[in-house]
């Protein structure tokens, strides 16, 4: 899912107890599903690809500083 590999264990103790975390998740994985949809099919708008590529880096980010926020707080 990462770019930052190191964070995937964070992510698991993170996501069982931190709903927010476990929602930014979720629309990460309905946006990636979305994203493999629409490159697999020959007819898909390119703008619609580009659109969800943004999507899914956002959120990606999102999660990444959600995840060194909790980190620097239990530090």
């Amino acid at each position: 899912m990462l770019k930052l590999p190191a964070m995937r264990e964070q992510l698991q103790v993170e996501s069982a107890k931190n709903k927010a975390l476990v929602g930014l998740c979720d629309a990460f994985d309905d946006a990636t599903t979305a994203l493999d949809e629409l490159n697999r099919d020959p007819r898909s708008n390119a703008d619609l690809i580009k659109e969800y590529e943004t999507i899914c880096s956002e959120i990606e980010s999102e999660v990444i500083d959600l995840c060194i926020n909790l980190k620097s707080r239990s530090i």
